[in-house]
C-alpha cells in the first residue's frame, strides 16, 4: 500500500500569535519536525500545505524531501487546505493527515493508524476516548472528502457520516493540539 503523508500547515495561528508552522520546539520548527515524522513513518510522498506567511515558512524551514504546495484560499480554513493537499498527493492508496500543531504525535501512532491503509479505509487516532490525529483517508473517499471539506471543519462532517475505525494511540503518543504558547510542552503554564 502506498500511503501519502499530508501535513496541514497553512493556518495563521491567530490564537498562538504566529503561524504554527513557524513555531519552534526544541530548536526545530513545527513544520520541519512534523514533515520529518511523516517521512520517518514511511509516508510517500509527503505533501506540506502552506498558506499564511508561506514565503517566510519556505525561507526558515528545511522541508527536505517533501512536496510543498500553497493553498491560495488558506484564510477560508482547514477545509481548503485538505482539498489542496488531497489534489496534490497523486495516485496513492491512502493518505494520513496531520495538522502541524500536534507535536506529541509519534511515528508509532502514525504507523498504528497507517497499518489500516487501503482505498476503502477511514481511521483516526483516539487518545483516552477523544478522537484526534492522525486521520487516515483511503483513496476511495477522496472525492467525498473534497466535496464536503469546508471552513475549519476539514473532514469532520465526512467522517461523522461514515464508518471510521478508531485506533487507540494514547499509549504511544499525545494527540493534543498546541493552540497557544502555554500549550507547548515545557511551558510554565502547560497542563
Amino acid at each position: 500500500m502506498r500511503v501519502a503523508g499530508l501535513l496541514l500547515a497553512a493556518g495563521a495561528g491567530r490564537r498562538f500569535g504566529t503561524p504554527k508552522a513557524l513555531v519552534s520546539l526544541n530548536g526545530e520548527l513545527f513544520a520541519d519536525s512534523a514533515a520529518a515524522l511523516l517521512k520517518a513513518a514511511g509516508c510517500d510522498p509527503v505533501v506540506v500545505v502552506l498558506g499564511a506567511r508561506a514565503g517566510e515558512v519556505r525561507a526558515k524551514a528545511r522541508l527536505d524531501g517533501v512536496r510543498v504546495v500553497d493553498n491560495p484560499d488558506w484564510e477560508t480554513g482547514m477545509g481548503s487546505s485538505l482539498r489542496t493537499g488531497l489534489r496534490a498527493v497523486g495516485i496513492v492508496d491512502a493518505v494520513v493527515v496531520l495538522p502541524v500543531d500536534t507535536p506529541g504525535v509519534t511515528v508509532a501512532a502514525l504507523r498504528r493508524v497507517m497499518a489500516l491503509a487501503e482505498p476503502k479505509a477511514l481511521a483516526r487516532a483516539v487518545y483516552d476516548g477523544v478522537v484526534g490525529h492522525p486521520v487516515l483517508i483511503g483513496s476511495d473517499h477522496f472525492p467525498g472528502v473534497v466535496a464536503s471539506a469546508a471552513g475549519d471543519q476539514g473532514a469532520r462532517d465526512y467522517l461523522r457520516a461514515n464508518t471510521v475505525r478508531h485506533v487507540d494511540c494514547a499509549d504511544v503518543a499525545d494527540g493534543a493540539d498546541v493552540d497557544r504558547p502555554e500549550d507547548l510542552p515545557g511551558h510554565p503554564a502547560a497542563p
